[in-house]
């Protein structure tokens, strides 16, 4: 009994040791491990909570584009883009936006929209998109060199064909005819054979 009481005794004051030495630094381990545990908690939920919220304001988007209801497209536009700019909501709803301002003839309301999707979209698809808008309308403004840097700006291969055919309606209402032609030429290979569209450019 008095062996084991030492050999007991001894594994005591070993493990007292060993919290001496070790005890700060296990007990902070284990206390950030928690805080971090309940951030990743708290961000999921926060994320969710976000990811609800913006939907709910882009449907009510939709919705309020669907009855042609400007201002109320408009408020929820800008509700998104203040309140979830990070969300894939946002850039969306100014791309609706920004057509729905263009048809009720506010120009300058519909580029900001676009500006804004160019600088803070985070799917490269819709920066692409608003860019080639973007140039529609400065076309439409006989803003020509300004349509044609747009149009300018790396694209992937899916816009390729259209970017082509603006650049050369661009170009064409420039007065420049032999470079517009190479940019249509570029915009009939680039369309899929089947496509309609391909014909028009073709006659262009």
């Amino acid at each position: 009994m008095a062996v084991y009481d030492l050999e007991e005794q001894d594994q005591i004051d070993d493990l007292k040791a060993w919290w001496n030495r070790w005890g700060n630094v296990v007990t902070t381990v284990a206390v950030v491990a928690a805080i971090a545990f309940a951030g990743m908690q708290g961000w999921r939920w926060w994320t969710a909570k976000q990811a609800e919220e913006a939907s709910a304001l882009f449907s009510a988007m939709t919705q309020a584009a669907r009855a042609n209801d400007l201002p109320k497209a408009k408020d929820a536009a800008t509700q998104l883009a203040d309140r979830f700019a990070g969300t894939g909501y946002a850039p969306r709803a100014a791309l609706v936006a920004a057509k729905m301002m263009f048809d009720a003839g506010d120009k300058a309301g519909a580029r900001a929209q676009l500006a804004w999707v160019i600088e803070r979209a985070g799917e490269t698809e819709l920066k692409e998109i608003a860019r080639y808008r973007m140039a529609e309308l400065l076309l439409d403004d006989r803003k020509y060199d300004e349509a044609l840097a747009m149009l300018d700006a790396k694209h992937g291969d899916t816009f390729a064909a259209l970017y082509a055919d603006l650049r050369g309606d661009a170009l064409s209402a420039a007065g420049r005819t032999a470079d517009a032609r190479v940019a249509y030429e570029l915009a009939y290979s680039k369309f899929d054979e089947k496509s309609p569209y391909r014909n028009y450019v073709q006659v262009k």
